[in-house]
């Protein structure tokens, strides 16, 4: 068999095997939200080890997200809380990550244990008189660009530029521009990728 045909066959044993899921799904986001509904699924989809988890994963996120590419690889106990999510061409999600409200571009390669949060401001803290937890939070898209790649335990809540390197443990409070290598705690541009190509 060539490997098309043997790829075929596993997304298609993968959705079938995946048909449970999307029917406890549907019925529980109409009780309590699709975002809710999700994030319980992606906890017990997030445990299928290997090759199988990863077909199973993209057959389920590929009919619930906004976008999810047949070409996306998300790997074992990576997490995703928000259908508003996009996946284009080749993503890679490492194992452990976290995802909320996020549009990750083409060719983007997310490290292990990365979180990506709707943003800033998830959680209101403006009032110091109520609890933190009784605050209204604002989610925003995060956008990581195209050809990016963002290294193991960051946090980005901000959007990342195309063929931009964010470095392992970095904190991405503001935007990134292209074409760099950033890292630090607030992540900052160390360098433009440009020069290390004209050495």
């Amino acid at each position: 068999m060539t490997r098309s045909v043997l790829k075929r066959t596993a997304f298609w044993t993968a959705s079938v095997l995946v048909a449970p899921v999307l029917g406890s799904f549907l019925v529980r986001s109409r009780m309590l939200g699709r975002d809710r509904a999700l994030e319980g699924s992606s906890q017990a989809l997030s445990l299928l080890p290997g090759v199988l988890g990863q077909y199973i994963r993209r057959a389920f996120y590929s009919r619930v997200l906004d976008r999810c590419h047949p070409s996306v690889t998300i790997e074992f106990g990576a997490l995703l809380s928000k259908t508003g999510a996009r996946l284009d061409e080749n993503v890679y999600v490492g194992p452990r990550t976290h995802l909320g409200l996020v549009h990750i571009e083409r060719d983007v390669l997310i490290g292990p244990g990365v979180q990506v949060p709707s943003g800033r401001s998830t959680h209101g803290t403006g009032d110091p008189t109520r609890p933190i937890r009784e605050q209204e939070g604002t989610r925003t898209l995060v956008r990581i660009g195209a050809g990016s790649w963002i290294g193991a335990a960051a946090v980005v809540m901000a959007d990342v530029g195309c063929n931009t390197v964010v470095g392992a443990g970095s904190v991405v409070t503001r935007p990134l521009p292209d074409g760099v290598i950033a890292a630090g705690v607030p992540a900052a541009p160390i360098r433009s990728r440009d020069t290390l190509t004209r050495r």
